[in-house]
């Protein structure tokens, strides 16, 4: 591809894109956003030596195309899919992922420890950052920018995907020379010698005309006051101006900052129309576009938007927030409706947070939705900025447990872990969709943090009732009474305990909360049973299991016992329902190794949980 020229390039291009298309409407995916970066792709690889130049690409859920000419065209047929690739760079899954990333605003850390890693190991490589305009809200790419500003002998690129046209002004012709010229060897040499030759009087008068005339024609250049030379906007889909741009760059030392403007869904006019839908479909015909899903299962977070609306209309003092979530966190409608009281913080979760924390400061109750993987990145505002001082803010966290097709780097399998350790915390987990409102709607009154974890899709059915009640704190129910052994399910694990149960006859509580767990009933269940199983969709270091073993422990109760969750690894993507089945997670093996740990027989104590 290197050799290619440029007419060439431009008809790899148009391949590249109808294979794009061709290949997610195949397996599902993301879609617009590789369709916006098919020329950007092109130009970095064809310009750059990768991967001996390193390109970290943020998110990277716009790495189709550079999957595809990086030799995996073959293997999108198992995109996403168990024991296929990921829809994510990945370190070993090819030496092109120099960097794996699916979490945002990552990139230009990455590429600075890279770029600066080659300075001293005394190498001649570059190191490029991709990230997005959406991914730049975030604190830590301005902390990236910051400390890679002086450093102004490594070889950084990073280059700013501008896909949404609202931030800047259509490129065209006079755009595109102009980022050639701030590129080009000239100029970049005369703003040197002006440097060093001109008076310091004349020098400050240049500084200041090469300000106001850039100014006039490009976005306002405090990129530039980090201490990086910036350059453009250019048309993203143009090679007659990446590709040129990228040579100049590729020649200039120190921080450099490239701005391209693309369109998200480019080449595929039903995309263009509408980037969000097509953001990440399931498989679709390409002649005929996504078409009305069929009804099905009421989806949690569509029942965690309905409450939210329902909570607002009886108490004004609701405030709905999201880090750059709305569509994925159910928060449409309630923008719509209630306008004044939705905030969308941008990719920022450590300042969704702490904002949060300040309006509970002034006797607002804010509703934090977040992804249970996202929080994650805001631990420590969770516990000085919010459980530190009990500030009532109530955290939906959405995507608990597994969630399929997106891998490790999504699943939220650690939120039981990391907050039930916190002072203050409430954590519950929801059986159902009608649990999960009226633990909302507890979590809510609950004067404190307080956590709801919910998984990805839909439920099992249960009718939603349209009040707001709520559960005893702390409480947990008998939904199978059975003899010998007490399954303490957890969550999602309720329903495929019960199946269990049945087939044991085995007792099957749902115990709802994590933190306060309900001890009496615990204490009851060992009394009155010879072991006790605890199940939960999440990780077992430090999860529910080990809240019920330190709670037995407290008690002075010796009683065998059984940890079932997910296991001490990563977990791929794939089927969500046969991952959960791999990790003995189903109601068949939840049987199983009940069955196998404790048979027929007598119970016996067992060390190794």
């Amino acid at each position: 591809m290197r050799h290619f020229t440029r007419p060439q390039l431009k008809q790899l291009a148009d391949e590249l894109r109808a294979f794009v298309l061709e290949s997610v409407s195949a397996t599902g995916g993301h879609l617009s956003s590789n369709l916006g970066t098919v020329e950007l792709t092109i130009a970095l690889h064809n310009v750059f030596n990768t991967p001996e130049d390193r390109i970290i690409w943020d998110v990277g859920h716009q790495t189709y195309p550079h999957k595809i000419l990086t030799g995996r065209r073959d293997q999108m047929h198992s995109l996403r899919q168990r024991d296929g690739i990921s829809g994510f760079p990945r370190r070993d899954e090819s030496v092109y992922d120099t960097f794996g990333t699916a979490h945002s605003s990552t990139s230009i850390s990455a590429a600075l420890g890279m770029a600066l890693a080659a300075r001293t190991k005394g190498e001649n490589r570059h190191a490029i950052a991709v990230i997005g305009d959406g991914a730049m809200t975030a604190g830590m790419a301005f902390e990236a920018l910051n400390n890679a500003g002086i450093h102004d002998d490594i070889n950084l690129l990073v280059i700013l995907n501008d896909n949404d046209m609202s931030i800047s002004p259509p490129v065209g012709a006079l755009n595109r020379y102009l980022a050639r010229l701030m590129s080009g060897q000239f100029y970049a040499a005369a703003k040197n010698v002006g440097k060093t030759v001109l008076p310091a009087p004349v020098r400050e008068l240049a500084k200041r005309f090469e300000e106001h005339a850039k100014g006039m024609i490009v976005p306002a250049t405090m990129f530039e006051e980090f201490g990086f030379n910036y350059i453009g906007p250019i048309d993203g889909h143009d090679l007659d101006s990446l590709i040129p741009t990228l040579q100049n760059l590729k020649h200039l030392k120190g921080p450099q900052f490239l701005h391209v403007v693309t369109k998200k869904g480019q080449g595929y006019k039903l995309a263009e129309a509408d980037p969000v839908l097509y953001h990440g479909p399931g498989k679709f015909d390409p002649a005929e576009g996504i078409k009305p899903a069929a009804a099905s299962k009421v989806t949690y977070t569509s029942v965690f938007g309905d409450w939210l609306c329902d909570m607002a209309a009886a108490d004004d003092k609701l405030i709905g927030i999201t880090p750059a979530m709305r569509e994925g966190s159910g928060m449409v409608e309630f923008e719509r409706r209630f306008p004044g009281r939705y905030y969308d913080v941008g990719i920022a979760e450590q300042h969704a947070v702490t904002f949060a924390a300040g309006m509970a400061c002034e006797g607002l109750k804010p509703v934090v939705a977040i992804y249970s993987t996202f929080l994650q990145r805001a631990y420590d505002q969770l516990i000085h900025d919010v459980a530190l001082q009990n500030l009532d803010v109530t955290f939906a966290l959405d995507r608990a447990g597994l969630v399929g097709a997106d891998g490790a780097t999504h699943a939220g399998n650690y939120d039981i872990a990391y907050l039930r350790c916190i002072p203050n915390m409430v954590v519950m987990a929801a059986s159902d969709e009608n649990e999960c409102r009226q633990m909302l709607s507890t979590g809510f009154h609950y004067n404190g943090p307080a956590a709801v974890r919910y998984p990805r899709g839909g439920g099992i059915g249960a009718k939603v009732e349209k009040n707001l009640a709520t559960i005893p704190l702390g409480t947990g129910e008998i939904r199978r009474e059975g003899k010998r052994i007490a399954i303490l399910a957890f969550g999602t694990m309720v329903a495929p305990s019960l199946r269990a149960g049945e087939e044991l006859d085995a007792t099957v509580a749902n115990m709802r909360f994590v933190k306060p767990l309900d001890v009496e009933l615990l204490k009851r269940l060992a009394a009155t049973h010879e072991a006790i199983v605890t199940v939960e969709e999440g990780c077992i270091m430090g999860g529910a299991g080990a809240a019920v073993a330190e709670a037995l422990a407290a008690a002075g109760i010796v009683k065998p016992l059984l940890n079932l969750g997910l296991p001490d690894q990563f977990i791929d993507h794939g089927d969500a329902q046969q991952l959960l089945a791999m990790c003995g997670l189903d109601a068949a093996g939840i049987a199983a190794t009940i069955r196998q740990r404790f048979g027929k027989g007598e119970p016996r104590l067992v060390v190794n949980n």
